[in-house]
């Protein structure tokens, strides 16, 4: 793959070409000649993609490429950067700096032509290089970085002939699978297992498959590997093979020249009347059924198909058939220990694993995350290392071991398989994953705004960039390739991980790629300074740069330990260049002042650092899309962000104090100037109403999400005009400017068609009469409502309500759930000082599995029918009278029967020194 994205750098410079024609005197040639030839490296790098095993010469070739395109990045840049600094002139000072500084200017415009003109120079060197070793095109299909299919279908298969004794943790699945297989359905049927790449899935097939039980049910039975590169022909051959050979028959001899026809109407001939099971063994194209259906009859007989993918979208395809798909999930703690243990220590004393390199053995059971193929593959290969140094060593150097060690192969094969098997544009977005620390949990939201930084989203017409990033970040965890870690109640992936081995394969092709540098603080010094995208361990809050970082394009720094005395307090200046620079939780003091300087700066966030205040010029940053100053200590924006017309995201609220008992557990910034000129903003969140704020507000169409507070009552009129002029709005915020402020809403006529989230903190004297119309709400919450309505009534119908959140919302001693909710997963009650009674009716929440209690010191038992919510899933409560906690701790305690269908139940309480921790009931 290119590094950087060719296309990316040929549209920099078509840009150049077409709207800087006045001060690109003297190069136009050399731009128009190279932008030729990036479309040249371009479709090569996409031959390398799809070749197997490269030759020597051709792993030369194709590192020439990408060095000689991050060489033109840097020039055009720096071009770019000249053209910058003359166009901020002025006409009146370009004419007097022209004039006055003629040579220095001519001298900067010569070097630039000369720079191109060697970088042409080694273009042309390359193709005659390339000419001269007769490697003018690559050819071939497959996949790169050594990916050995033949290898990968050998593993796959030998799965058929494990011994039950080497598996672990599938007796629950199988059992599951076996259930579907002899079911009482005559119907044929499809079950789908999916997972990622080695968590298992064949394996379980295969035993599944082989079990007496299994085949004794089916007339006929056959086991298909498919994998990336099929030929439908030759699997239909296989099949009969398969099924001729199970059944002990004679193979036809001239299936080898019959057509796809022919073979078809073979299979149907002699599958028509008996009961069959087949076995598709990875699947990575939904076209594969529509090739290979036709020639599965569909009897009445209960056949089954069975198919193994990585691929989500394959696994709840609609087969035109009833369907079942199966989740493999990772090994728990036990199983993965148990399996290892068998690999690795079969020959020792015991067949046990020594104490001293206990500790090490389970870090690296715990790099695999419960994936069997890992799992294995490095207990096979501990198995032959009885020093604790080399376990040591080994564990130290897992990135190097998994891209070298020829033991590990399978394992770099399988998981390369799934990489290679992405479309280029999904590539740079997982390599992505390589500059976060290992386990690090990635926002979805701040995912899509850094891809869309760096240039990966393409541009797709009707569809905005958003929604594009958010299609890739659904396709790589349909692909397996993303771990969600926690969703919205709507089901949206909300974070996300990815796998340690994945992780390790990522950082592996990264620096092959020359994709980003990690280094940790005792290394980054050197080595930063040819580094494009740096991503940096400080570990205790220490770092040294290189003094010349003007070539890099992503910084970030990571810390676990970043104290008030860190070294990082003042961050390296001579970022010139620069695109995209995240200091979360850094305690920043200050920017540097060139950063004012850096005009490609497209994403800048200070989420949680100690900068008091943003640059007056910061509107020089002419191309920022994304500025995060969460929580960070600034309270106003400078009069100069004005400018900033690309920006898109201004995410600016803070939580002083998250405490539902307090009114203030969120603050906002204000802006001094007029909001409404930051045409291209779609999330304005935490903006302070003040002044002609609210006014503005109301020209400010293209919002998706906009929180506002300070919020007083006569703003109501201006306030609901805003919000109905936002057409396109899906999260809403308001709060009032304090608690005793009435927020009136009533002037509202309809709310935004589109609104899925909405959150009002403040009074409310009456309930809003459009709350019965939020048919598109999918999470609302009432903070500080204190309304003496029942308000129930007026939601308990709304159809797509996953999420409700109630925090001091009622005044009264009882909440009663007569009817509806029948989409609700999360509940969420707090801070109610008469709140006695809850009741819950029969039917009423029957999907709901989260309720969280707290703050309701009158509330002393259960909610009345918390017996009736039977997906209930996790129980927390915080701050609650103990009676409540008494009558259902311990299996015979009074209300214990009611809950005991629910699997995680906690409560918080304090400790010693007054700290508060959870416990489990």
């Amino acid at each position: 793959m290119a590094s950087p994205p060719l296309e990316f750098l040929t549209g920099k410079i078509v840009s150049i070409i077409e709207n800087e024609v006045s001060l690109i005197g003297g190069v136009r040639d050399q731009l128009d000649e190279i932008k030729r030839e990036l479309l040249t490296m371009k479709a090569f790098l996409a031959d390398a993609g799809k070749k197997g095993a490269l030759s020597e010469v051709e792993k030369t070739w194709v590192e020439n490429v990408r060095d000689v395109s991050i060489d033109i990045e840097d020039i055009i840049d720096e071009f770019t950067y000249q053209m910058n600094k003359q166009r901020s002139w002025g006409p009146y000072t370009r004419a007097f700096r022209q004039m006055i500084c003629f040579p220095k200017h001519l001298w900067e415009r010569h070097r630039i032509a000369t720079k191109l003109h060697k970088i042409i120079r080694k273009i042309r060197a390359i193709r005659e290089r390339n000419q001269c070793y007769g490697v003018d095109r690559i050819q071939g299909i497959g996949a790169s970085h050594n990916y050995d299919p033949n290898r990968v279908r050998i593993y796959g298969e030998s799965s058929l002939f494990f011994k039950d004794d080497e598996l672990v943790g599938i007796k629950d699945a199988k059992d599951k699978l076996v259930g579907w297989l002899l079911s009482e359905q005559p119907e044929r049927s499809v079950i789908s297992v999916v997972g990622m790449g080695g968590s298992g899935k064949t394996t379980l097939v295969a035993n599944t498959f082989n079990s007496q039980t299994v085949k004794k049910h089916f007339d006929c039975h056959a086991w298909i590997t498919v994998s990336q590169a099929y030929n439908i022909e030759d699997l239909l051959k296989i099949m009969i093979k398969e099924l001729f050979r199970a059944a002990m028959e004679a193979i036809p001899l001239d299936i080898n020249n019959m057509s796809y026809r022919g073979l078809v109407e073979m299979l149907i001939k002699y599958m028509q009347p008996k009961r069959y099971v087949i076995v598709l063994d990875d699947v990575w194209d939904r076209e594969l059924w529509s090739h290979i259906n036709v020639a599965l009859p569909d009897g009445a007989h209960g056949s089954r198909v069975v198919l193994t993918t990585r691929n989500e979208d394959i696994a709840s395809f609609s087969f035109g058939v009833r369907s079942h798909v199966y989740h493999v999930h990772p090994l728990i703690e036990k199983e993965a220990w148990d399996l290892f243990s068998t690999k690795a220590f079969s020959s020792w004393p015991d067949r046990s694993c020594p104490q001293e390199l206990e500790h090490i053995a389970r870090d690296l059971v715990g790099k695999c995350k419960g994936l069997p193929l890992g799992i294995v593959a490095l207990g096979a290969l501990m198995s032959t290392k009885r020093l604790k140094s080399e376990w040591t060593r080994f564990s130290s150097s897992l990135n190097w071991e998994l891209s070298n060690n020829p033991t590990l192969e399978v394992v770099r094969s399988i998981l390369l398989l799934s990489f290679n098997g992405l479309p280029y544009r999904l590539k740079r977005c997982f390599l992505y994953f390589c500059i976060f620390p290992e386990d690090y949990v990635v926002k979805c939201e701040r995912l899509k705004r850094l891809w869309m930084a760096e240039g990966f989203v393409e541009q797709v017409r009707g569809a905005t960039p958003e929604e594009i990033a958010e299609s890739y970040i659904a396709e790589l965890t349909c692909r397996c390739m993303l771990q969600v870690v926690q969703r919205e109640p709507s089901g949206r992936a909300k974070t996300f991980k990815v796998h340690d081995l994945l992780r390790e394969l990522a950082l592996s092709i990264s620096e092959a790629e020359k994709f980003c540098a990690v280094y940790h603080s005792q290394e980054a010094n050197e080595g930063c300074k040819d580094s494009h995208r740096l991503s940096v361990r400080a570990s205790n809050g220490e770092f040294q740069p290189h003094r010349d970082m003007s070539k890099v394009r992503t910084f970030f720094i990571f810390s676990p330990a970043m104290s008030d005395s860190s070294s990082l307090e003042k961050l390296p200046s001579g970022f010139k260049l620069l695109r995209v620079l995240d200091l979360k939780y850094l305690p920043l003091a200050q920017l540097p002042d060139d950063i004012v300087k850096c005009f490609n700066l497209r994403y800048l966030n200070l989420r949680s650092t100690k900068v008091k205040e943003l640059p007056k010029d910061i509107g020089n940053l002419h191309n920022l899309e994304t500025l995060n100053i969460k929580n960070s200590m600034i309270r106003s924006l400078p009069v100069g962000m004005v400018k900033l017309k690309n920006l898109r995201h201004l995410v600016m609220y803070h939580y002083p104090a998250y405490d539902v008992k307090s009114f203030n557990w969120l603050d906002s910034t204000q802006a001094r100037f007029d909001i409404s000129k930051l045409e291209s903003l779609q999330v304005l969140d935490g903006i302070e109403a003040g002044g002609e704020l609210i006014k503005q507000l109301r020209h400010m169409t293209q919002l998706t999400r906009l929180s506002v507070s300070n919020v007083r009552g006569v703003d109501e009129n201006d306030l609901c005009k805003s919000i109905e002029s936002m057409r396109l709005l899906q999260f809403l915020g308001v709060k009032t400017s304090n608690e005793d402020e009435v927020l009136r809403l009533d002037a509202l006529a309809t709310p935004p068609p589109l609104l899925k989230t909405l959150i009002l903190t403040g009074k409310l004297e009456k309930v809003p009469h459009w709350f019965h119309s939020l048919d598109s709400v999918m999470h609302l919450s009432l903070h500080w409502s204190r309304l003496k309505e029942d308000f129930l009534p007026y939601i308990q119908t709304l159809p797509n309500l996953n999420k409700l959140v109630l925090h001091n919302a009622h005044v009264g001693n009882q909440l009663i759930f007569q009817t509806g909710f029948q989409k609700l997963t999360e509940l969420s009650l707090g801070n109610f000082p008469e709140l006695n009674t809850i009741i819950i009716e029969n039917r009423v929440m029957p999907s709901l599995r989260t309720l969280r209690i707290g703050e309701c010191m009158e509330l002393k038992q259960l909610p009345d029918g918390i017996e009736h919510l039977t997906c209930l899933q996790e129980l927390n409560f915080i701050d609650v009278p103990s009676e409540l906690i008494q009558r259902i701790h311990g299996e015979g305690s009074l209300d214990r029967s009611k809950v005991k269908h629910i699997s995680d139940i906690r409560y918080c309480c304090k400790i010693e020194l007054g700290f508060w921790a959870w416990k489990r009931l």
